[in-house]
C-alpha cells in the first residue's frame, strides 16, 4: 500500500516475517489474581514489590518507583474511555497504519498462540483491526476465507490479551462484543496481570508475544523483557512496536513542536486531561533510542534481533527470537 510504503521512508533495519503454527489456548490456570494499586499481582511471594526509595521517572519527573506505578496506574484509569480517540486525533490515524505494519511483519498462521501485552482497550468502534488482537485474527482469516465449519477450527488463533488496568481491559472486553463474533471471541482470554511478572503463566507457552506502545510505562523494562523472554518458546518470536526516537533534524523539530505544543491541548479538549497527555509525551523522549532497546532485548537473551523505524523513527518496531 502507498501509504505504508510512505510511512516506512527513513526505516532503519527491518523485521523478517515469520509464520508459526500453534494450537488454541485457553485455561483458567492462565487468570491471574488482581493487580493492586501498587502494582503487585498474584500471591505475597509472587508479587512484584516497587520500592519507595530507589527512583525512576514519570516523564521528566523524578519519582519512586512505587509512586511511578501509582502515576500510571492512575493515567490509564483516566483515558481508559477516550484513549481510541485520543490515539485517531493525536496521530491523524496513522497509528493504525503502524499496527497493521507490525502484524505483518509477524505474520501469524491459521494457528497462532500469542500472547498481547499491555492490549490496552483493543477493540475500535469500526471494522479496521485496531491493533495486533484484531488484525491477527483478520490476517489468518484471510488466509483461510472459507475454513470448515467444524469444532476443531473455531480453536485456533487464540490470543491471550494481558494488561495491569481493569479498566482498559473492561474498556476493550465491552467494544469486542460490537466488533468479533461470538466464535472470536471465544478465541480470546483476558488476564489482568503485569507484564513485569507473570507468575500463573509457566515457561514456554507461547509462540508469539507482542506488546504495542506499553513498554515504556513499565517500571522496570528489563524485568519485561526477561518475563517475555521466560514465557516464549524456543523458536518463538518477541515483537514490540513502541515511540522512538526521531533522527532527521527537521522532522525531530516538526515533531517536537507538534508533541508539546498540540498533544497536551488535544487531551484537555477531547479527553479534559492536560497532565496524562503531557505525560505521554515526556516519557516518549525518556525511553532509550532504537540501539539502546535493541541491546536491551539482546541482554536478556534474544537473537537475531533487529529494528524497523517508522515515520522517520517516530514508532520502531523490534523484533527478536528466543533461540
Amino acid at each position: 500500500m502507498i501509504r505504508q510504503r510512505l510511512l516506512t521512508l527513513g526505516s532503519g533495519n527491518s523485521s523478517t516475517n515469520s509464520l508459526y503454527s500453534f494450537r488454541y489456548f485457553t485455561s483458567s490456570s492462565y487468570l491471574c489474581d488482581k493487580a493492586t494499586i501498587g502494582g503487585s499481582l498474584g500471591s505475597e511471594s509472587n508479587r512484584t514489590h516497587y520500592s519507595s526509595e530507589k527512583e525512576t521517572h514519570f516523564g521528566y519527573e523524578t519519582v519512586s518507583e512505587q509512586e511511578k506505578a501509582h502515576k500510571v496506574k492512575a493515567v490509564f484509569e483516566n483515558v481508559a474511555k477516550t484513549y481510541d480517540i485520543m490515539n485517531d486525533v493525536m496521530s491523524i490515524g496513522i497509528h493504525r497504519v503502524w499496527k497493521d505494519i507490525f502484524i505483518q511483519r509477524l505474520g501469524p498462521g491459521n494457528r497462532t498462540k500469542l500472547i498481547d501485552v499491555a492490549g490496552g482497550t483493543e477493540f475500535s468502534t469500526n471494522q479496521r483491526p485496531e491493533n495486533e488482537v484484531e488484525a491477527m485474527q483478520q490476517a489468518a482469516s484471510e488466509s483461510n476465507p472459507q475454513p470448515p465449519k467444524t469444532y476443531e477450527n473455531t480453536l485456533t488463533r487464540s490470543v491471550l490479551v494481558c494488561d495491569i488496568n481493569p479498566k482498559m481491559l473492561d474498556v476493550g472486553k465491552e467494544r469486542s462484543k460490537t466488533i468479533l463474533t461470538h466464535c472470536q471471541r471465544n478465541r480470546i482470554d483476558w488476564m489482568e496481570g503485569d507484564a513485569e511478572n507473570l507468575p500463573t503463566i509457566p515457561d514456554n507457552s507461547f509462540d508469539a508475544y507482542t506488546i504495542a506502545f506499553g513498554i515504556r510505562n513499565c517500571v522496570h523494562v528489563d524485568k519485561v523483557l526477561e518475563e517475555a523472554y521466560r514465557i516464549i518458546r524456543p523458536g518463538g518470536r518477541f515483537m514490540c512496536l513502541e515511540f522512538s526516537h526521531v533522527t532527521n533534524p527537521a522532522v525531530k523539530w516538526a515533531y517536537d513542536q507538534y508533541s508539546f505544543q498540540m498533544i497536551p491541548v488535544m487531551g484537555q479538549i477531547i479527553a479534559g486531561d492536560w497532565d496524562s497527555y503531557q505525560y505521554l509525551v515526556e516519557s516518549i523522549r525518556k525511553f532509550p533510542n532504537q540501539e539502546e532497546f535493541k541491546s536491551m532485548i539482546e541482554q536478556v537473551g534474544f537473537r537475531f534481533t533487529s529494528y524497523e523505524d517508522l515515520s522517520f523513527g517516530v514508532a520502531t518496531i523490534h523484533t527478536g527470537f528466543k533461540i
